[in-house]
């Protein structure tokens, strides 16, 4: 895998959902990032669209690192009977950062020991975040990357590819959280929506940092 100009942090289900189209989907989103010469990191499972995303990107020649805890091996990495004999070696002793050979299918994935390890390191090494369908975990990880923004722990494009209009009731709610005033007007803008591919790929082009966030300081004195 050749070093990536950008890598994107995709949230997604470990499940596919009930139309085929969002594999699909996330599939040649991940291919298209390859050719792009854009690298993926992921919650490093191999199932649903976790697994689509991936294998779109790593079998076009892309940079794939999956990022998992040791918990979640035998749910989320279930496809591959030696890798998954090999991921389990160790797993009592590992020290929280277990480098895993790499796939052709999956990338190289890290092995860890707890959820917020995962999302720290998937945060750090990524230059923006797209959010695919997905169910609880997806959501979760969408709204605290956003929360972070409005904190600014970071800056980084946030974008929800709302394939065949899955996530329009959840923007519905975030305009209902606006009119009520629990969000603000400019806060609203930090998540980026796009309907397509080439829209996920535009939003991120074009970004630019809204007003009205926070401008706390989280560095240690």
């Amino acid at each position: 895998m050749t070093q990536p100009v950008k890598k994107a942090c995709v949230f997604c289900g470990s499940s596919f959902g009930k139309d085929e189209t969002y594999a699909e989907q996330a599939s040649e989103l991940g291919k298209q990032m390859a050719e792009r010469n854009w690298g993926l990191v992921y919650g490093g499972g191999s199932t649903g669209l976790m697994g689509s995303v991936a294998r779109g990107c790593a079998t076009n020649g892309g940079y794939v690192h999956g990022i998992i805890p040791d918990a979640l091996i035998n749910k989320e990495r279930v496809d591959d009977k030696e890798l998954n004999a090999k991921l389990k070696e160790g797993i009592d002793n590992h020290d929280g950062s277990t480098p895993i050979p790499d796939s052709k299918e999956y990338g190289k994935t890290t092995l860890v020991k707890d959820m917020h390890t995962r999302k720290r390191m998937m945060g750090e090494e990524s230059d923006f975040f797209i959010a695919l369908p997905g169910g609880y975990g997806t959501l979760e990880e969408l709204m605290e990357v956003t929360t972070w923004f409005q904190l600014n722990i970071h800056k980084k494009p946030i974008v929800i590819f709302n394939m065949n209009g899955f996530y329009d009731n959840f923007l519905k709610f975030i305009n209902d959280c606006i009119t009520s005033e629990f969000v603000s007007v400019k806060n609203g803008e930090i998540l980026r929506v796009a309907n397509t591919i080439e829209e996920v790929f535009q939003a991120i082009d074009t970004f630019e940092q809204p007003d009205g966030v926070f401008n706390l300081k989280w560095e240690s004195t």
